[in-house]
């Protein structure tokens, strides 16, 4: 069944009116994208509580959608109240630190920008399911909800039945060079890894012991190499380096500063882009959406590995799209990387639990067609692939919308097409050195060092399906489909944004020293909110004389606001600050709750 489309406006928002009350910290990055898609800005009240952010979207003769962001919505507000105690419970400075061999905060707000655009998210699919019947009545987040999303694989992997199948411990790149360059290195194939130091003359041992934990740096958010492998390094120049990139295949990218990023124009624009393809009757739902699952009865075609697309799907799938994941004959193979629960890797199932699966050859001719006429009877079209395969393939968005008008084709890359120069392979760490999200990770007078945690990857993969999101709300209001663009340089925009603008005006853009710096105790690590961090490390001394508890009720005493370190991820789901909200799937992997509550 189908009613005639409705035409209008090209951005999903226009005509839309939003007002803001609440903190900038919590609200500001889902206003600069609600903005970007249209919504016309309202008189904006700072005042309120300070622990939360009001965002109300109203117009087009529909009642208003309030959503509210919180620092904190599973923990105590008194555990939880800004960025840096977000990072500490939820357990993203853990994971940050692994490379350091103890907790990290990062200086970047992470758990706020991701907390901010699931706000942009939940607001969208309550427009898009009020759109098609459903009703919607208010949308709620946080950003501890969110940073345990960011974190939400390294907790999987931590409660799997079995340990690492790399080792673990402080290291991992950049490395650098004799005349100091610091750089990044990436190379997807153990032949290409060991052609690159066969080049520069590092001893074969070191050659095959490195690569395991490098390989595994994705996975484990540090890499212990050894150390020879620096030493390397530092004896040859930096055009040496990239010679022995070239004869060998591996690719190099220095790492650039904030400043040169600001002087390319870095964070301008939106971190999506959006186009109109064909028009197309609009479907009406077999039957109306819930409040709680307002992508009920749409269907979702995966066809992503690693974790940008498949997180952008899962995410889909929470908001109750059927999500259908296009493999490989045979499975996808990270299916199986360890450490596993039930047989199956507590990391893959972290991104990819309750999907279905389609074995697909992209390489027949006849499961190619297949896969048209599967995307045929879709709403989303949802790739990773490397740039140009789609259109090799002949699956790019002119030939699958040409199969359904109605489509959203969604493309989640690295770079988005941009010619930026010198721009290295897509992959998180080497965009994180191109956009000097190195440098913004941590404070002045550190080293700048890109996070061996995803950052990008998964903030790209946020970004992802808010781009989806954006797309499928302009189908039901224009009628017509659209291919939706999101990238991992999008997400570095959006993370380094505030850095990029003291940058252009002039001023330091990193934070300052020891910024976001836990404190040790007798027994562990807490970790002062940031307005308080200065005072509290001025009680330094008797702080580590005391155990955690003590030492967070001292500063409390004090007038200062602290929590503690969580420095195990498998005490997580035990930790009362977080009252019972991990559970296990049916495979036994630890689960973070959805990211949103929708009422």
């Amino acid at each position: 069944m189908a009613h005639t489309m409705t035409t209008g406006t090209a951005l999903p928002l226009d005509g839309i009116e939003l007002s803001v009350s609440g903190p900038p910290a919590l609200a500001s990055t889902a206003v600069g994208h609600l903005q970007a898609l249209g919504a016309r800005p309202a008189p904006t009240d700072r005042g309120g509580p300070a622990g939360h952010a009001r965002l109300v979207l109203a117009g087009q003769g529909e009642a208003p959608v309030p959503a509210r962001v919180r620092w904190a919505d599973l923990c105590p507000p008194q555990e939880v109240c800004d960025e840096a105690t977000a990072q500490a419970a939820c357990g993203v400075m853990t994971v940050h630190g692994q490379r350091d061999g103890g907790p990290r905060g990062l200086a970047v707000d992470y758990a706020a920008t991701a907390a901010g655009v699931l706000t942009v998210q939940g607001l969208l699919a309550a427009l898009i399911g009020r759109a098609r019947g459903g009703a919607v009545a208010s949308v709620s987040t946080a950003a501890d909800r969110a940073a345990l999303l960011t974190v939400s694989q390294y907790v999987a992997a931590a409660g799997a039945d079995e340990g690492e199948a790399a080792p673990t411990g402080p290291g991992g790149p950049p490395f650098t060079t004799a005349e100091g360059t610091r750089f990044e290195l990436e190379a997807l194939e153990p032949a290409v890894w060991a052609g690159f130091w066969r080049v520069l003359g590092a001893p074969q041992e070191a050659i095959r012991a490195g690569w395991r934990p490098f390989q595994f740096r994705y996975a484990t958010a540090c890499a212990p190499l050894p150390d020879v492998l620096h030493t390397v390094t530092r004896a040859r120049g930096w055009e040496e380096i990239r010679r022995a990139a070239t004869t060998s295949g591996a690719d190099v990218c220095r790492l650039h500063t904030l400043a040169e990023r600001a002087a390319e124009g870095g964070a301008t624009g939106a971190p999506w882009t959006l186009a109109p393809r064909g028009e197309a009757p609009r479907a009406v739902p077999d039957q109306l959406p819930s409040a709680a699952r307002p992508l009920e009865g749409m269907v979702v075609l995966e066809a992503g590995r690693r974790i940008q697309a498949p997180l952008a799907a899962h995410l889909l799938g929470l908001l109750g799209a059927e999500v259908v994941r296009i493999e490989p004959p045979g499975g996808d193979p990270l299916r199986g990387m360890p450490p596993t629960c039930s047989g199956l890797s507590a990391r893959w199932l972290a991104l990819n639990r309750g999907k279905k699966a389609v074995e697909i050859d992209i390489k027949s001719p006849s499961d190619r067609h297949r896969l048209r006429e599967m995307a045929a009877g879709a709403d989303v079209f949802l790739h990773n692939w490397a740039p140009g395969k789609a259109e090799q393939l002949g699956l790019d968005s002119d030939a699958l919308s040409a199969a359904n008008p109605g489509l959203v084709y969604a493309y989640t890359s690295g770079f988005a097409g941009r010619e930026l120069p010198g721009a290295p392979m897509g992959t998180d760490f080497m965009v994180q050195a191109r956009t000097g999200v190195g440098e913004a990770a941590r404070p002045a007078g550190e080293p700048p060092a890109p996070s061996l945690m995803t950052l990008l990857d998964v903030l790209g993969g946020l970004l992802g399906a808010e781009a989806v999101l954006a797309g499928l709300l302009t189908r039901e209001r224009t009628g017509r489909g659209m291919r939706v663009d999101s990238s991992l340089l999008g997400a570095a925009e959006v993370l380094t944004a505030p850095a990029l603008r003291r940058a252009a005006a002039g001023r330091d853009p990193r934070r300052p020293a020891g910024f976001r710096h836990p404190l040790r105790t007798a027994d562990g690590w807490l970790a002062p909110a940031d307005a308080c961090a200065a005072e509290a490390a001025g009680h330094r001394e008797r702080i580590r004389r005391l155990p955690t508890s003590e030492a967070v009720a001292d500063l409390r005493a004090r007038g200062l606001v602290a929590t503690a370190v969580s420095t195990d991820l498998t005490a997580l789901a035990n930790d009362p600050r977080l009252a019972g909200a991990l559970t296990r799937d049916a495979h036994g992997a630890p689960a973070v709750p959805s990211p949103w509550s929708l009422s």
